[in-house]
């Protein structure tokens, strides 16, 4: 019956669109689009860093005592959770001898915990330093497009979401991972959590009432994490633009996180 119902929704959906239907001359564009992408990282920017300024992050690092030991870049990739590794290892297959390279053992090492062991004043110099060379920041770049951009935009694509439900998939995988592990809920389980309550447009939903789904269960995560208790990166932002119904992304964006208040002027 379901299945029926899905059918009828998007025959009748059909009708209603007529010919004003999104085809390929269409304004509406996705997150992967340059100028989405931007706004994207100057959302992410602004409670990752609390600036807008995501291009003048390459060389950021330290230690925000959440658990995962350094945090640094342009999305917090963190020593605890592997992706800085990642990042490293990237850059020292463009760039082998660069002066980050001696620390992947330890990288390695201190992953799945906090540690500085075998890091410290000397690598935390080294990651600050590195980010004048233009392959450190395309491996910053890569990676956050492997793991977290990409994978975030093609489900949420999937799931017939607007250039904001992108955006919404995508800092939900940059704060919590694709997967859950020890003390933090994953995307997957984020979105299982919507789905068991709302459809998504895919399935003939209606795409501010999921996103909100989605909204409400990642404020739920966000609570059951002992690292992470403030969730105006939700209240104050995200669930602000969908109560707005910028489903595109739409400039001028005003919003507050950790108190603080940003915005985006209009093109």
């Amino acid at each position: 019956m379901k299945h029926r119902r899905l059918v009828l929704a998007a025959a009748a959906a059909l009708v209603l669109a007529g010919c004003s239907a999104p085809g390929p001359g269409s304004s509406e564009k996705g997150l992967d689009d340059p100028a989405k992408k931007d706004i994207a990282m100057r959302l992410v920017s602004s409670a990752e860093n609390s600036t807008l300024d995501w291009k003048g992050q390459y060389g950021y690092i330290e230690d925000i005592d959440d658990g995962r030991g350094y945090t640094a870049g342009i999305i917090g990739f963190c020593s605890g959770t592997g992706d800085m590794l990642k990042v490293v290892e990237r850059y020292t297959a463009k760039r082998p001898g660069n002066a980050l390279e001696p620390f992947l053992p330890a990288l390695r090492a201190v992953r799945g915990s906090d540690s500085h062991d075998g890091l410290g004043d000397a690598y935390t110099a080294a990651w600050a330093k590195a980010a004048g060379d233009p392959l450190f920041r395309a491996a910053q770049d890569a990676e956050r497009d492997h793991s977290y951009f990409g994978p975030a935009v093609e489900r949420a694509e999937a799931d017939g979401l607007s250039a904001l439900g992108q955006f919404i998939y995508y800092d939900a995988y940059v704060m919590h991972g694709g997967a859950d592990s020890a003390g933090t809920v994953g995307f997957r389980t984020i979105r299982a959590r919507a789905l068991a309550v709302r459809d998504t447009p895919a399935e003939g939903g209606d795409e501010e009432a999921y996103l909100n789904a989605f909204l409400d269960a990642r404020v739920d995560a966000i609570r059951k994490e002992p690292s992470h208790s403030d969730t105006s990166r939700v209240e104050t932002a995200q669930r602000v633009f969908v109560r707005q119904g910028k489903l595109q992304l739409e400039t001028p964006l005003t919003w507050k996180v950790y108190g603080e208040r940003f915005h985006i002027d209009g093109n």
